[in-house]
């Protein structure tokens, strides 16, 4: 391996030893390390290509190209840390993350909220102004239209967890970047492996491609359903964007039925 391989690899064991992952890599010291096979991006199943306008959550937002991260061979996060808890990943982060540019610009962490035991999880793409300031997800106008959401189906946002793929608000309420989100989604990864709920519900197209590990745009799978890691994950448009177009609500409510359906949930009588 050459100087510059090794130090890329060296810079990765100590940040997974600084997210606790040590002992994954330390049963295998002395071992050679080989380079990752070519990155490949993984194409979604069949079922998720059916041919829709792609309006995006984000439509009105340019992407930063190339944001979803690849994958290049086992990952460092796959196996689920023994005795994992929520308060354990918050710690972990630390009050005072510096691990990517998000925080030369952030007030506050935004580590996610609610139930820990959630059988359903909503995630979003990353903290907006108004979640900046106060440190709690989905908070500002498309936080309030979520509630109203999450109400419709007979649900309170304590019964569901709510997070994000970062935790810090990205400057002008850009997506995230591709190494803002290779550095921030293991905390998210721990997050739902310490939950383990039943249904996850990607709130726009970067927690999808995230979590799907594609670059299709939301349309080709929006309200399909995918199995991920034992839970079912659906994805649907952004509340961001209902705001903008709300002649999409009644998509997303036709997703938000298929969640319910799944939960055995009633909706709210009004």
């Amino acid at each position: 391996m050459d100087h510059t391989n090794r130090s890329r690899a060296e810079a990765w064991l100590r940040y997974a030893d600084d997210l606790h992952l040590g002992p994954f890599y330390r049963d295998r010291v002395g071992q050679p390390i080989t380079e990752s096979a070519p990155t490949e991006t993984v194409s979604l199943p069949a079922a998720a290509s059916a041919s829709r306008p792609d309006p995006g959550p984000a439509s009105a937002r340019k992407p930063a190209a190339g944001f979803v991260p690849q994958v290049t061979g086992p990952s460092l996060f796959e196996e689920r840390i023994e005795g994992d808890t929520l308060d354990r990943i918050r710690t972990d982060i630390g009050p005072n993350c510096t691990r990517c540019k998000l925080h030369k610009s952030r007030t506050n962490i935004v580590f996610g909220v609610g139930n820990p035991k959630a059988q359903l999880v909503f995630v979003g793409e990353g903290p907006g102004h108004d979640e900046d300031v106060q440190g709690e997800p989905f908070v500002g106008r498309a936080g309030k239209l979520l509630t109203q959401m999450i109400e419709a189906m007979g649900l309170r946002r304590e019964d569901i967890y709510i997070c994000n793929v970062v935790k810090c608000r990205p400057p002008e309420n850009r997506l995230p970047e591709r190494d803002e989100i290779a550095t921030c989604s293991p905390y998210l990864l721990r997050q739902l492996g310490v939950i383990r709920p039943k249904v996850i519900c990607c709130l726009g197209a970067c927690s999808a491609q995230t979590l799907l590990e594609t670059n299709q745009g939301i349309s080709r799978f929006r309200g399909e359903w995918f199995d991920w890691r034992g839970a079912k994950l659906i994805a649907t448009y952004h509340p961001a964007y209902l705001l903008r177009n709300p002649n999409a609500k009644g998509e997303v409510w036709k997703d938000l039925q298929k969640v319910m359906a799944v939960l055995g949930l009633q909706p709210r009588r009004r």
